[in-house]
């Protein structure tokens, strides 16, 4: 949930702040959660996000449910402030109801949209490490978004393991980077790479990615069981 949080609070202070690039409001907001996160908030990121890199495969079903339910929320705590005076729950519950139906309904479309974004998040962090002017990383960010979106019609078990990586890895880096920022000491240090060197997030997404892919694939293959 804290991730549609951070979308919403981004699209709102992106309209205030057109001086500043869309990365550094993001960015900001990314930072401000993770130091804000306690040691149980994190140690559960870190817990949850390692199923879904290791075990995602097994629950994805369950995993697109919720991921659209609450981009129902948020679209319906977004419409409720623009359409209704005065804070009402109904129109959220609908959102959240009607896009938990369809997400079910409409599995294959549901993991397709879920591959499509996690490939954008990849290409847009590659543009992002690679140097390349941040005024444009959409671009960077549309070619993986389209090539994820095919990737889940031609091979759809890619596109599971590739959401479910990518969920988990944002899960347990944020999760770790809130307790070394906490408890450990590092906070000063790991706000200098966060803030200064490029590549250090999209590099330290990219590792446990790469390994939940990885270990997913091997899980997959021995899973006889498995339908999708």
């Amino acid at each position: 949930m804290d991730c549609f949080i951070i979308l919403a609070q981004a699209a709102e202070t992106a309209s205030t702040q057109a001086e500043k690039s869309i990365v550094s409001v993001y960015l900001d907001l990314m930072w401000e959660h993770i130091t804000a996160l306690g040691l149980l908030e994190a140690l559960t990121f870190i817990s949850f996000g390692t199923v879904c890199l290791f075990y995602g495969w097994r629950v994805f079903k369950v995993l697109v449910t919720i991921s659209f339910a609450l981009l129902g929320l948020l679209i319906g705590v977004w419409m409720n402030r623009l359409l209704v005076e005065g804070n009402v729950i109904w129109l959220a519950i609908i959102t959240t109801g009607l896009f938990a139906f369809l997400s079910v309904s409409l599995m294959r479309w549901g993991v397709s949209v879920l591959g499509a974004a996690a490939g954008g998040i990849i290409t847009g962090g590659a543009w992002l490490a690679s140097g390349l002017p941040e005024q444009y990383i959409w671009a960077g960010g549309l070619v993986g978004f389209i090539a994820g979106f095919l990737i889940s019609f031609i091979i759809f078990k890619a596109a599971v393991m590739l959401f479910t990586s990518m969920g988990g890895s944002a899960l347990v880096v944020v999760g770790i980077l809130a307790v070394l920022y906490q408890y450990m000491g590092a906070g000063k240090k790991l706000e200098e790479l966060v803030f200064q060197q490029n590549w250090f997030l999209p590099l330290v997404l990219l590792v446990p990615l790469a390994a939940g892919i990885i270990l997913q694939n091997k899980f997959i293959k021995g899973a006889r069981d498995w339908d999708i």
